[in-house]
């Protein structure tokens, strides 16, 4: 298949194992590899510059701003343009930017260059995951494949960087994935087929909900995301020292440390398979609610112990958290026609990760100032409350028309 094919996004059907979904998966595990090189490398480069870790990983703030914020135009871009032309741009972002990262001199122009990184990471999650799913017949797996996908990014980028700073630098740690984003790029322009209509022009598939159900679940969507945003930021932001703190005397080189920390992302990231396949064949509220509320003892658990104990803690709540990632997405797919697909969710990423990029500045300060096991209590209180705000979703899913509906005119 190649580039000079065309993709209506109407008639083509696209499975998991096509070249276009393969590459699409591989961009998602890029997109987190990139976004946690430098949570995992923050020791060795602050070592470098005579800081402490703590001091130096508010620097990386500005990288999750735009990962949220840029979602916006990243989305609607995707809609009204087209989504092929936004990955590419992708792939050869990322790429350029980890080169560009690699070659800093010091903290305020690293800072400067995550951030320019952090526009271009912010591409994928409103592009990538809506053209992955636009046609296929089992959306919950789909996004579960790609999640798992995304979560081996995680895996890779703590054992990758840790092996890279170890043996050749923590320089080399964004120059190496940033010429394997580039060589995507290349690839994702050779063989995925060019789109003859941008999916707002597209025929209106789904009915639309009645304004309150919608109004609903949008509200749900949006505190859920905000709270397991924050999670997530804080899990793969401070997971790293957190296993330094926790196993010190135990484990101390950092190579066998992203070791055992990627095992952690490994195995928790086979959870979204479990969880796409439920997704398809159960309601969602009923499968996000356990995956939510499993999160709060287990955090708590993982305040109280140390060494190989709180190994063991840390893999569960990771399982919990990893499993939990779908469910945003799925109710984008379930309620959400795939003509706007994209604008919803940048509009819910940069809602969710604006607010949650906080976490990234907060997090060296909070646990300076007040350790970790107060910082794993938060995140047992803010589980808490994803957990209540998935008590609101509806109870069944909306139905998709079999037939495509008339054409409506592009909304925005």
């Amino acid at each position: 298949m190649s580039g000079t094919g065309t993709l209506s996004g109407v008639h083509t059907r696209m499975t998991n194992a096509s070249p276009t979904a393969l590459l699409l998966n591989v961009g998602h595990a890029l997109d987190h590899l990139f976004l946690l090189i430098f949570a995992t490398a923050v020791s060795a480069i602050a070592a470098e510059w005579g800081m402490l870790w703590q001091d130096l990983m508010p620097y990386a703030v500005g990288a999750f701003v735009l990962f949220g914020l840029g979602s916006l135009p990243a989305g609607r871009l995707g809609d009204l343009w087209g989504r092929r032309a936004m990955m590419v741009i992708f792939f050869l972002g990322m790429g350029l930017s980890g080169l560009l990262i690699a070659a800093v001199p010091g903290a305020w122009s690293l800072a400067l260059a995550l951030t320019l990184m952090g526009a271009f990471s912010s591409i994928y999650h409103p592009v990538g995951i809506p053209m992955l799913v636009q046609n296929v017949t089992n959306p919950g797996f789909t996004i579960g494949l790609n999640g798992l996908a995304g979560n081996l990014g995680i895996a890779i980028a703590a054992v990758l960087t840790g092996f890279l700073v170890k043996y050749a630098g923590w320089r080399t740690a964004f120059a190496v994935p940033g010429l394997i984003a580039l060589t995507c790029g290349v690839v994702f322009v050779l063989v995925v087929p060019r789109e003859d209509t941008p999916p707002s022009r597209r025929p209106r598939k789904m009915v639309d909900l009645p304004r309150s159900m919608l109004a609903r679940v949008l509200t749900v969507m949006t505190l859920a995301a905000i709270t397991s945003s924050l999670i997530f930021n804080f899990t793969t932001n401070g997971n790293g020292q957190l296993l330094a703190e926790r196993l010190h005397g135990i484990v101390d080189d950092p190579a066998t440390l992203g070791a055992l920390l990627a095992a952690v992302y490994t195995v928790a990231s086979l959870a979204q398979l479990v969880v796409g396949k439920l997704i398809d064949r159960v309601p969602l509220k009923w499968v996000y609610l356990p995956m939510a509320a499993g999160q709060v003892p287990l955090f708590l658990v993982a305040s109280q112990v140390t060494g190989w104990p709180h190994y063991v803690a840390m893999l569960l709540f990771m399982v919990f958290v990893f499993g939990a990632i779908p469910f945003i997405d799925a109710m984008i797919v379930q309620y959400v026609d795939d003509r706007m697909r994209s604008r919803v969710a940048g509009i819910r990423l940069a809602v969710g990760f604006g607010v949650s990029s906080l976490a990234v500045y907060l997090l060296g300060p909070t646990v300076k100032a007040a350790g970790f096991t107060t910082l794993l209590t938060v995140l047992a209180a803010l589980a808490t409350l994803t957990t209540l705000f998935v008590s609101f979703l509806p109870s069944q899913a909306p139905k998709a028309s079999t037939v495509p509906l008339p054409a409506a005119e592009p909304a925005g």
